[in-house]
């Protein structure tokens, strides 16, 4: 077809996340995937982890911040506010800077991957699967939605987004479509909402709550269903590994912190390690 697809990851500052990002690019090429990595970038994104992540073949986008109406730090009188963060940790506002990616109409569908993401299986299926003709996709955030069940690490909806999704989605993967209607629509949406623990997770749930589709747990398999839901979970068959609980990303990984020193997280954060640091991989 003459569809257009590619995989898209976002980078902020100049932290240890472009260590995900190198890692993600040689884990889809080591799966022989057939569509490039592009990496948004802010403009804080450092000339040298530009170079570096352009040298595994990705292509970058420099995007500009998005900053929520309600998030100003400033009162009318150019004074700066001093309030509690409205989200679950201060670095999740960042996140918003994710609705940029629906600029990007060069594709017509993007499988959008945060950089603590790894895969370990060839996913290229996904962008021509039944789901990804829906405006987004994802994999629900707790497996007990799946099974009736809820858990109590299950996130809460807040309220004040209105009626609950008949899902709730994890953020960290999802197949959508770019397109310039639908990002207006997410912008100016964004500027009459009320920010939530959960930042754009919680608002991509709400703004396509009638229109997602869920797509199978493989595809975003979430480090702390290993010990939420280990009743639930078939490790053989996971595809893609979310490393989103802090203590579990592999480039700072000791073990030392709660739940993460089991022996299946020490197993992933190797094999991790192992699609890192294999020089074979690298592009030539």
């Amino acid at each position: 077809s003459s569809a257009s697809y590619a995989y898209v990851t976002f980078l902020a500052g100049n932290g240890d996340y472009v260590k995900g990002v190198v890692g993600l690019a040689k884990g889809l090429r080591k799966a022989k995937s057939a569509f490039p990595l592009v990496v948004a970038v802010l403009p804080d994104v450092p000339p040298e982890h530009r170079r570096v992540v352009a040298e595994q073949g990705c292509l970058l986008r420099e995007i500009q911040p998005v900053f929520p109406a309600v998030f100003s730090n400033h009162d009318g009188n150019g004074r700066r506010r001093r309030r509690k963060s409205p989200f679950e940790r201060d670095y999740f506002a960042v996140n918003f800077c994710k609705l940029r990616l629906w600029e990007f109409v060069e594709y017509d569908k993007m499988i959008y991957m945060d950089a603590d993401i790894q895969v370990f299986d060839n996913i290229d299926h996904l962008f021509d699967s039944p789901a990804s003709a829906a405006p987004f996709a994802g994999v629900v955030d707790c497996l007990c939605e799946l099974h009736g069940q809820s858990c109590s690490e299950k996130l809460q909806w807040p309220d004040q987004l209105g009626p609950k999704p008949r899902f709730y989605f994890n953020g960290g993967l999802f197949i959508f479509h770019p397109d310039l209607q639908t990002y207006d629509q997410l912008m100016n949406t964004l500027q009459i909402t009320p920010l939530t623990p959960f930042a754009e997770q919680d608002f991509l749930n709400m703004f396509f709550r009638d229109e997602a589709k869920p797509i199978p747990a493989m595809y975003n398999f979430l480090v702390a269903m290993l010990w939420r839901h280990p009743e639930l979970m078939e490790l053989e068959k996971v595809k893609v590994v979310h490393y989103c609980v802090p203590g579990s990303k592999p480039w700072r990984y000791t073990g030392e912190e709660e739940h993460v020193d089991r022996p299946e997280v020490r197993i992933l954060v190797k094999k991790w390690w192992d699609i890192y640091n294999d020089e074979s991989l690298d592009l030539k």
